[in-house]
């Protein structure tokens, strides 16, 4: 076995190999492991076995313990081998071959994905579910199609792979389809079993239809829309990242908090956002959803987007939210200040309707010694009768304000124009 100096030597003369030779240098040092641990664990085992025979322990059997595991792995695990013997041994022993392990993933899935037609042959001929699902409602024929295995493919149609199956992307296997030859397959498949677009539309839109029924049922029977599941998550969590638009206004509607957590951290808004569901993602935001909100990894709505446009979208909708923001607190904010300055707005109307009331007087006065004069004096007699009358309009002010009487305002205006007219006569 290298030392470690050795190691770091290869490590770097290996950076400027081509990955071929790189590969095969890794296969050598890990064969070389392996064969090391064997020889640590022989030794090990005769020490233990010597060890054992000092204390007398003549029956190594009697202590031996077995690691035994669930049938579900043992089926998976020999699937993914590619070990046809093993798969047919546990199938004969009345194993199910629809066991799954805990994201739902059958051994059909699995060899789906891996591309093993006689191992898929051998199990649907044991009697798998052809349209399994997993938890993400993906079906054998999903896996196959996105992998490009057209051989696979023809077989599981040939078993009647449900062509209209919709994954929780709210995807069918011949959207996921990324290469012609597989593409033309499920889409005759699809004309030969008679499939129209109409067809198409209803199917995808059957799953939140049925949530919109669900929903309903449960707002009429008064549940709370805003329990959560194993995983923390809410109804509004799952219309949000499927981007079922009618069922997340109808728990809006209904009292659908859009603050609430999964276990993660992530509430309504980030599911929408980090599956790119658009729609969802405004409706949530015009109901008051917070777009600063972050996880338990310190994650934003949107940082969590992986689609530019819809990441400069979410920029948008954060701008015009934070501008509103800002005015209502500017808007409170002054009707505070007025609210605290009504104890003088009596007094300010007070000052400003005597200031008034004095120049009123004051024009009227002129007015009438005017009409008594027969005609307009010139302007230089009508600045020294405004100085003579001064005195006379003080006087009337002072009047004014001490006095409130209807006769008594009379018989001063009634003073004021005699001494007018005696004045200019």
């Amino acid at each position: 076995m290298a030392s470690h100096l050795e190691l770091l030597t290869e490590l770097q003369q290996l950076d400027k190999v081509p990955s071929l030779e790189r590969l095969r240098a890794a296969q050598k040092r890990r064969t070389q492991q392996l064969k090391r641990w064997a020889i640590y664990e022989k030794e090990m085992q005769n020490k233990k076995r010597k060890a054992d025979k000092r204390r007398g322990h003549g029956n190594l059997r009697e202590n031996h313990r077995r690691v035994s595991f669930a049938a579900s792995i043992a089926l998976l695990e020999a699937s993914a081998r590619n070990d046809p013997d093993e798969v047919r041994y546990l199938l004969k022993n009345n194993l199910s071959p629809d066991l799954c392990n805990e994201d739902g993933l059958t051994a059909l899935h699995q060899c789906c994905i891996d591309n093993y037609e006689d191992m898929v042959r051998i199990l649907l001929g044991h009697g798998a579910t052809v349209n399994a699902q997993d938890n993400e409602l993906w079906t054998p024929l999903h896996a196959a199609a996105t992998c490009g295995h057209t051989g696979l493919v023809k077989i599981l149609i040939q078993h009647g792979a449900d062509l209209l199956a919709v994954n929780s992307d709210g995807n069918m296997p011949y959207d996921l389809c990324e290469d012609d030859p597989t593409l033309d397959i499920i889409e005759t498949a699809m004309a030969n079993r008679g499939i129209t677009q109409e067809m198409i539309n209803e199917m995808r839109a059957a799953v939140e239809r049925r949530m919109l029924g669900d929903i309903q049922n449960l707002l009429q029977d008064g549940a709370d829309v805003n329990q959560h599941d194993s995983q923390g998550a809410t109804l509004l969590h799952i219309t949000a990242a499927n981007g079922y638009a009618q069922a997340a206004e109808m728990l809006l509607e209904g009292g659908a908090r859009t603050d609430m957590r999964d276990s993660d951290g992530w509430t309504p808004l980030h599911a929408a956002a980090c599956w790119g569901q658009v729609h969802v993602a405004e409706l949530l935001v015009s109901h008051g959803a917070n777009l600063n909100a972050k996880t338990y990894m310190e994650e934003t709505p949107i940082d969590l987007c992986e689609d530019e446009e819809f990441r400069n979208h979410l920029l948008e909708l954060k701008h015009k939210h934070d501008i509103i923001m800002k005015s209502q607190l500017k808007h409170k904010t002054s009707l505070c200040r007025r609210t605290s300055s009504t104890g003088s707005r009596g007094k300010v109307v007070r000052r400003a309707s005597l200031s008034d009331r004095n120049n009123l007087c004051r024009k009227e006065y002129q007015t009438e010694a005017i009409v008594w004069r027969g005609g307009r004096e010139e302007e230089e007699r009508e600045r020294e009768s405004d100085q003579e009358n001064s005195h006379s309009v003080s006087s009337l002010t002072n009047q004014t304000q001490s006095s409130f009487s209807l006769d008594t305002h009379f018989s001063t205006l009634l003073l004021l124009l005699l001494a007018t007219v005696i004045f200019f006569v």
